[in-house]
């Protein structure tokens, strides 16, 4: 091995882009056997991490970089996330983001102490592991090819973005409370709680705020630095809040809310560029946390974890689903298959650093016990998505919206977009010539897609089953256009 620049950095360069690649290359395979992509990164990452030299392992750098990479994936989600969502479902999911986040913790907390670890430790570990994890619920409902009733989707996405800071605040209380910096009192964390959701949830909003501002009313010479603001948003959103003791996490997730919801100018490639960058911080934050475990440690920590990972999923997350959804008329069906996909992820590996970081006692155990409960429950929940949707029968009628071939991009904002309609034989214009009928003003019919030929849309074109019309309309004429073109409600 050579000494010294450029060499050293050659070759990590080298090694990172070759691990990138697997991790792409592999992806495909995963998705076919039902493995969620993010648990490839993460054994990727193991195996690798087995073959390096012990002093390249780093918490410190791990948790910098999965703290950057939960970041990018949050904002991204709360980009893609509507508000018509967000109203409907804000309730329910807040409440799974909070009460069941706890009540989790203590049902595995109890379970751990029966295990033999001490009752701070178990509570620890509980912390770690209650909330579900934002990239691995996001990709895995994404990549499963499925679509559920609007309220379960919307319920599980929610409820990922938004269960993050209360996991992160109990763990970084009770990591004090092991390490005896400071005496627990009930009323005081309630109040140190209730302070991080308020300052989050308040400077998110500003920080959206002003985002849009700057986004609709300063002119930028090149349309790819309109990206390079939403990131320089997102990277904000996360700072300040924490600098003020708040939740930097929530703060990231309702900023990107309202930048996603607004009239911005280059919107599809904003959406593109973070799209990308949300997907390789998956990568990369999962290659990393990966690299630090060691496979002795996992094997000792074996037959603890499968149990902790069982009683997680069958017991702990079920039963808090069914009890905070029980008031907001949520089905039985509906309740198991949103605790079933509660996925973990990559979030509890990274709070499991902290008690590491900070010099808990045992905390290298501990670690490798979290990260075993995750792999379990990412293999079996997660592989089963599918399956789940067919025993529960959560999924919606009717095919899927097709993706879209065409689209704006333009530096400036339009007072247009192009939607896209697989269209239904009871469709209101199905069987009418193209020329006959009622859009309103604003509208027309850009492109046919049929038996994968694109076709151009003439007065006396008529529009059959299965066709995919794509659709430029105004925004306040959108719903009528959906209605016309037969795209259902969903349940």
């Amino acid at each position: 091995m050579f000494e010294g620049e450029p060499t050293t950095t050659a070759l990590m360069l080298t090694a990172a882009g070759l691990l990138l690649i697997l991790s792409v290359l592999f992806s495909r395979p995963s998705e076919r056997i039902g493995i969620p992509v993010v648990l490839v990164f993460l054994l990727i990452g193991l195996l690798v991490g087995s073959y390096i030299p012990e002093h390249f392992v780093d918490f410190e750098l791990a948790f910098r970089v999965g703290t950057v990479g939960l970041v990018l994936i949050l904002f991204d989600g709360g980009l893609n996330t509507p508000f018509r969502q967000v109203r409907q479902y804000l309730a329910p999911a807040s409440i799974l983001a909070t009460l069941a986040v706890v009540g989790t913790a203590l049902v595995v907390a109890t379970a751990a102490w029966l295990l033999g670890l001490g009752w701070m430790e178990a509570l620890l570990l509980g912390a770690i592991v209650s909330s579900t994890d934002a990239a691995a619920v996001f990709s895995s409902l994404r990549g499963s090819g499925v679509q559920l009733r609007r309220r379960v989707g919307a319920t599980l996405e929610l409820e990922s973005g938004l269960n993050d800071p209360m996991a992160v605040i109990l763990t970084l209380t009770l990591t004090s409370q092991l390490l005896g910096t400071e005496a627990f009192s009930l009323l005081p964390f309630l109040g140190d709680v209730a302070l991080q959701l308020v300052i989050g949830v308040g400077l998110g909003l500003a920080i959206g705020w002003v985002g849009t501002q700057l986004l609709t009313r300063i002119r930028v010479p090149a349309a790819g630095l309109y990206p390079a603001l939403t990131l320089a948003l997102a990277l904000l959103a996360f700072g300040l809040p924490t600098i003020f003791m708040g939740s930097g996490f929530l703060a990231v997730y309702v900023a990107a809310l309202m930048l996603g919801n607004q009239r911005l100018p280059y919107r599809s490639g904003i959406l593109r560029v973070h799209d990308a960058m949300a997907w390789l911080a998956q990568i990369t934050m999962f290659l990393v946390l990966g690299l630090l475990a060691v496979p002795e440690l996992l094997a000792a920590a074996g037959w603890r974890g499968l149990v902790l990972a069982l009683v997680l999923a069958i017991i702990a997350r079920p039963l808090m689903v069914l009890l905070c959804l029980l008031p907001f008329g949520y089905s039985s069906r509906e309740s198991a298959f949103i605790s079933w996909v509660g996925l973990r992820g990559a979030v509890p590996i990274l709070l499991a650093t902290f008690p590491v970081l900070a010099g808990v006692p045992n905390a290298n155990e501990l670690f490798h016990l979290v990260f075993f409960v995750v792999v379990v429950n990412a293999i079996i929940p997660g592989a089963t998505i599918r399956w789940a949707v067919r025993l529960f029968g959560v999924e919606r009628a009717g095919e899927q919206r097709p993706t879209p071939v065409l689209e704006i991009n333009a530096i400036d904002s339009l007072p247009v977009q192009i939607i896209s309609f697989r269209l239904d034989p009871a469709a209101m214009v199905t069987g009418n010539r193209a020329g006959v009928l009622p859009l309103p003003e604003g509208a027309d019919i850009l492109l046919l897609v049929r038996d994968h030929l694109a076709l151009p849309v003439k007065p006396e074109t008529v529009l059959e089953p299965g066709d995919h019309v794509h659709v430029m309309v105004r925004p306040e004429n959108k719903r009528a256009v959906e209605l016309m073109f037969g795209l259902r409600e969903e349940d």
